[in-house]
């Protein structure tokens, strides 16, 4: 996550990590549905309009790394050669999430999202944009040459691959046999 520099953003950062901290307590607390965007914003000590400033919904609260782990993802290939080795990085980049995504203090979060509709669905949309925007960085870098279709089906492996090794009972050893079959596809979509 970027650190901000200046006073004014140092405050803002604190201020929307004192909104996703305090929404995810009641979450947890009395249970994603029971809790209102006006309770949170109350127990936070801010304005609704100031809540609604820092996260678009009610579900955005739960996923408050959403905008850093696509930046992360992305960052991993973007403006590589078409030659340069990407894939172990990425490969980091993912461990790094499912790390922070498996830790004994998640699995509550993880119960609430997998027991809300509304959370699962929101889940899946930030998947499909996690993937669609490292689709677009392969095609800018590394996949220059290769069908956008293979950008993405490589870019939907890698988001899929956190969400599957995240549930799994060795989450390191799953994300390492995942890439494993990502670097060979890669490698089968090469340009001749």
């Amino acid at each position: 996550m970027t650190v901000p520099t200046g006073r004014r953003e140092r405050k803002k950062a604190a201020t929307r990590q004192k909104i996703a901290d305090t929404a995810l307590r009641l979450f947890l607390e009395q249970g994603y549905d029971a809790v209102g965007i006006r309770e949170v914003a109350a127990a936070a000590d801010v304005a609704v309009t100031t809540l609604f400033s820092h996260f678009a919904s009610k579900e955005a609260l739960v996923f408050e790394r959403d905008a850093d782990f696509e930046h992360r993802l992305a960052g991993a290939v973007a403006g590589r050669a078409p030659a340069e080795p990407f894939l172990p990085d990425l490969r980091r980049e993912v461990h790094a999430l499912v790390q922070h995504c498996a830790t004994p203090g998640a699995a509550p979060v993880w119960r609430m999202i997998d027991a809300s509709p509304a959370l699962r669905s929101y889940e899946e949309s930030m998947r499909l944009r996690h993937s669609e925007a490292l689709a677009a960085a392969l095609a800018a870098g590394p996949g220059r040459g290769r069908s956008a279709t293979a950008c993405r089906a490589i870019a939907r492996s890698v988001v899929e691959a956190h969400a599957l090794a995240r549930q799994a009972a060795d989450p390191d050893a799953a994300v390492n046999e995942l890439f494993r079959m990502i670097e060979a596809a890669w490698a089968v979509t090469a340009p001749a």
